[in-house]
């Protein structure tokens, strides 16, 4: 049933999303639509994909998105609006995929899948979670490539930063 609930969620949040015109009730719907997506990996057993959907997208992402929006909302006292005119492309290319993805679905055998076969608590087996193993990879053999990537989006950020604030004018 939760499943549903988030599927259903992110569905119409992602409809709303595309359809509305305001870029601000876009970003927030994009955040409840990405918050139904972290639930649907939890429900999944998924738990460190769900974490770093939290962490990077919603915490992360999004929070750039609304900010942005915000911060250059009010441009020459008008509301900032989307002016999208592709809606009929949008639309047969959505149902094109969902036709698609319908038919993946039936061809589907539910039988192999591994949380319908006898009791959902021995998914991961002795494994109690999936974050431990990838901590301890990321951790000790690909420590320098994690660490390389966080001095680059420090660089990123300190660039942002520097672009971002008022040049004196001489």
């Amino acid at each position: 049933m939760l499943f549903y609930i988030f599927a259903l969620l992110a569905i119409l949040s992602a409809a709303y999303l595309v359809l509305t015109r305001n870029l601000l009730y876009a970003g927030f719907s994009l955040l409840v639509t990405l918050l139904s997506v972290a639930g649907i990996y939890v429900l999944l057993f998924a738990d460190f994909v769900a974490v770093v959907q939290l962490m990077v997208y919603v915490g992360g992402v999004l929070v750039l998105i609304l900010f942005g929006i915000m911060l250059s909302s009010r441009v020459h006292d008008k509301s900032v609006l989307s002016e999208s005119v592709n809606k009929g492309w949008g639309i047969s290319i959505a149902l094109l995929l969902l036709v698609g993805l319908v038919y993946s679905i039936g061809q589907t055998s539910f039988n192999t899948l591994p949380w319908l076969q006898g009791n959902a608590d021995d998914v991961l087996g002795l494994q109690k979670s999936t974050v431990q193993s990838i901590g301890i990879k990321l951790m000790t053999d690909f420590v320098l490539p994690f660490e390389v990537a966080s001095l680059l989006l420090l660089i990123a950020l300190m660039g942002a930063a520097y672009i971002a604030t008022d040049k004196p004018k001489v």
